[in-house]
């Protein structure tokens, strides 16, 4: 199951809205074929899988990292294909979410197929987190916060300047990460500062480029920053105040920004969402990250930790998030810890990928 988890994480940022899944076909102890889902609307992992191993996939176990799917869709069911290759036991890690792919366990137990499930379970719906919040929390994006601090938490020193607190290790790690959602959304303040243009530059070519997403209050976007030279070309999203008069929006909207009015963050990410966007990268600045925290908006935090020190006058990670005690506060899942050159990565859920949740 390790090995079919490592080949899943080859479709990052070209399978979505599919989730990523990794297959192995085993005679006995020995590994005679493996797969994985690659493309968006292309072969699933398992009847890739099937394909490599050939004759020796009768009689084999199957190994994949969720279950088969059992429907017609842009590619036939797997359930299907298994039953064909004569394999005798599939084992999986993950139940479907999708009510239109499950039941695929049942269809091969009914062909005679023997079925384990929950096999490093855990995993697998952490490596899947985007997917199986869809269908939990259909009303919103899947909310991921990414920030790159120091070791006392600053993310600028005090002239505003973060380029660069990580290294390049960590900066290679963020734009693939990127490759991976919907949408990247910064705050209206990070945006002036840093000026980014918030795309992938890095080894995996997204299927679809991210939207970028400014959050800002005001909505004070001036027309001179890279995300609004370059709206034409990629999508680009303001989300600011409902009440919020601005003569300045028609000249965005020429330039190409789509201006979505909400009442709150939560009606904002709402309005993302109905766009089509299921998951978003923010990534800064402290106020926004805060305002997310504080409302419970935030599904999962990835910290890359630089071994420097900027001391009070730095600007913090998070501002505006309220205090509370040691019984009460509220603890994360670790999902992982690595290295990242001379920089440390921890990926913390706010609630634990737990099987049937």
């Amino acid at each position: 199951m390790g090995r079919a988890l490592d080949l899943a994480w080859r479709g990052w940022g070209r399978v979505a809205p599919n989730p990523l899944v990794g297959a192995v076909v085993l005679q006995g102890e020995a590994l005679v074929g493996e797969g994985w889902h690659a493309e968006f609307g292309g072969p699933h992992a398992e009847t890739v899988a099937l394909a490599r191993a050939g004759d020796a996939a009768r009689g084999a176990s199957v190994v994949v990292t969720l279950e088969p799917c059992n429907h017609q869709a842009k590619q036939p069911p797997c359930t299907e294909a298994l039953l064909a290759a004569g394999v005798s036991q599939v084992v999986a890690a993950a139940a479907d979410p999708n009510p239109d792919a499950a039941g695929g366990l049942e269809r091969l137990r009914a062909g005679g197929i023997e079925v384990i499930l929950g096999v490093r379970e855990e995993e697998a719906r952490a490596q899947n987190a985007i997917f199986f919040h869809r269908f939990k929390e259909p009303g919103r994006p899947y909310v991921a916060l990414k920030l790159a601090t120091t070791l006392d938490a600053r993310i600028a020193d005090q002239a505003g300047r973060s380029r660069w607190i990580s290294g390049d290790q960590a900066r290679d790690y963020v734009h693939w990460l990127r490759a991976g959602f919907d949408a990247i959304g910064v705050g209206g303040h990070t945006a002036i500062v840093d000026d980014a243009s918030l795309t992938v530059r890095g080894s995996v070519e997204p299927r679809r480029p991210p939207v970028r997403v400014v959050f800002s209050r005001q909505g004070e976007v001036p027309e001179w920053l890279a995300l609004v030279r370059s709206a034409r070309d990629l999508p680009t999203v303001l989300v600011t105040e409902a009440h919020r008069p601005s003569p300045r929006f028609a000249d965005l909207a020429e330039a190409g920004v789509v201006v979505e009015r909400a009442n709150s963050l939560a009606e904002g990410l709402g309005l993302l969402r109905r766009r089509g966007i299921e998951s978003l990268l923010v990534e800064g600045g402290g106020r926004l990250a805060g305002a997310l925290l504080s409302q419970g908006l935030v599904d999962r935090y990835y910290w890359i930790q630089a071994p420097v020190w900027l001391g009070d006058s730095g600007v913090p990670a998070i501002s505006g998030l309220p205090g509370t005690t040691l019984i009460e506060a509220e603890r994360w899942q670790v999902v992982e810890r690595r290295a990242l050159g001379q920089d440390t990565l921890l990926v913390a859920d706010r609630e634990p990928c737990l099987p049937g949740s």
